[in-house]
């Protein structure tokens, strides 16, 4: 890949595909999974090496509970398993973890280790990795608004007070910066209820690859991608 490439200081992926990866090979759906985790491990290091800043993966939305009680198991075992894992190349890799979503509502057993390697990566300065787990946009949008509306109620915000800003604050994103490219694998033409208002300048790049074919190779594809585009967040190009 080309060292003089313009880089995004934060990618977000919506990895897309496990399912139909395992169906295509005649396996269940739980061998996608599995294979798609590998590909987390490939594309953070990647990250990493890279010198990026932040790389959000959509790991597990709040619809998502809405599937075989069997399948949501095996990807909350499959989580466990990575945080035992992957701590030390997290730690060797100066990686930061961080979160987004309602872990507290997840397996108190998955939210203790969650908690854990957060704490044991806090220091670490380079890649922050953050996992949106039991994450919706909608339902994050509307926990923000419930306390800007109790902070109005209580006489602790003014009514005139409430901006962009206001609103970025009481997101479970606060104090990060907005993703500069979003990435979706699997061909799916759609958004998923993710990072809905963070998202709204982002580069969006669509691959047909299912997320447990893509790698090092197929995400270079897509910096170089954006390298070559003009980011004019609704302006118009100079002349």
């Amino acid at each position: 890949m080309d060292k003089n490439l313009k880089l995004p200081a934060h990618i977000a992926i919506i990895m897309d595909g496990n399912g139909r990866w395992a169906k295509k090979r005649n396996m269940p759906r739980v061998f996608g999974h599995k294979q798609g985790a590998k590909s987390v491990r490939s594309i953070t290091t990647a990250c990493a090496e890279l010198g990026l800043k932040y790389l959000t993966l959509y790991a597990f939305s709040t619809e998502n509970w809405k599937r075989p009680k069997q399948e949501v198991g095996f990807l909350m075992d499959l989580l466990s398993d990575f945080l035992d894992k992957e701590t030390k190349t997290l730690m060797k890799n100066n990686v930061r973890l961080m979160t987004i979503g309602e872990i507290d509502k997840m397996d108190p057993k998955v939210h203790k280790k969650l908690i854990s390697v957060k704490k044991q990566t806090s220091k670490n300065t380079g890649l922050t990795l953050i996992l949106a787990l039991n994450y919706g946009s909608k339902r994050e949008l509307t926990l923000a608004m419930r306390a800007i509306a109790a902070g109005v109620l209580g006489k602790k915000i003014k009514v005139s007070d409430i901006d962009e800003e206001l609103i970025s604050k009481g997101l479970f994103t606060a104090g990060i910066p907005d993703p500069d490219l979003l990435i979706r694998t699997s061909g799916e033409m759609r958004i998923s209820n993710f990072l809905l208002w963070q998202i709204a300048y982002s580069e969006i790049y669509v691959t047909d690859v299912l997320w447990p074919d893509f790698g090092k190779n197929d995400l270079f594809r897509a910096l170089e991608e954006f390298s070559a585009r003009e980011r004019r967040y609704g302006g118009i190009q100079a002349k």
